[in-house]
């Protein structure tokens, strides 16, 4: 493990009502991220919750954008209150920060970069909803920032599980270390 903890951080991302009311079928899912969560409490490593947000009216939203332009076309609000809420199993504590994102990636339309940067973080513990959108996005994003970069394997969900998968065993490994919340944690307290 190449972590050390004064250098991390956990990323719990897209972990929104919204996201998670259409990925998670059954509560227990979420438990690897609950473990997650106290684990990085437990060894004062920062938590940093990424939610995709935007404003009123979507002025952020192109029409060219496949996966939020239908957002913006039905017009409206932006998207309710309770929905861009961090689910109640994984509610941050006082010190864990919140990023509000635009885009896939959690570096976006963010200011995660800067956070990182501030807190002089070089490892990232990523999580989240969908391991073929955000976490695969963040990855790569994160690879190219020069970040090291770990995958918790159990604390992602794809709505394929095929695709989470080949993305779990044979595409994260080429720029990050690919392991359980519990190898995760008990790398830590050794």
């Amino acid at each position: 493990m190449s972590s050390t903890t004064g250098k991390s951080a956990l990323l719990m991302m897209d972990m929104q009502n919204s996201i998670v009311s259409r990925y998670v079928q059954d509560e227990a899912q979420l438990l690897p991220f609950q473990k997650a969560l106290q684990t990085a409490h437990k060894y004062q490593i920062p938590v940093i919750y990424v939610r995709v947000m935007f404003r009123e009216g979507y002025p952020e939203i192109s029409m060219h954008n496949k996966m939020f332009g239908g957002i913006a076309q039905r017009g409206g609000s932006a998207i309710p209150e309770d929905m861009v809420q961090i689910h109640e199993s994984l509610k941050p504590q006082p010190q864990d920060i919140i990023v509000n994102k635009r885009r896939v990636s959690a570096f976006t339309g963010s200011d995660l970069e800067v956070i990182l940067r501030a807190q002089q973080i070089d490892t990232l513990i990523l999580s989240g909803i969908a391991t073929s959108g955000v976490v695969l996005s963040t990855l790569r994003e994160a690879a190219d920032k020069d970040f090291i970069l770990n995958v918790l394997s159990d604390a992602c969900i794809d709505g394929d599980d095929e695709v989470h998968q080949l993305l779990i065993e044979k595409v994260f490994p080429m720029q990050a270390e690919v392991l359980t919340v519990d190898a995760w944690a008990e790398s830590l307290s050794k």
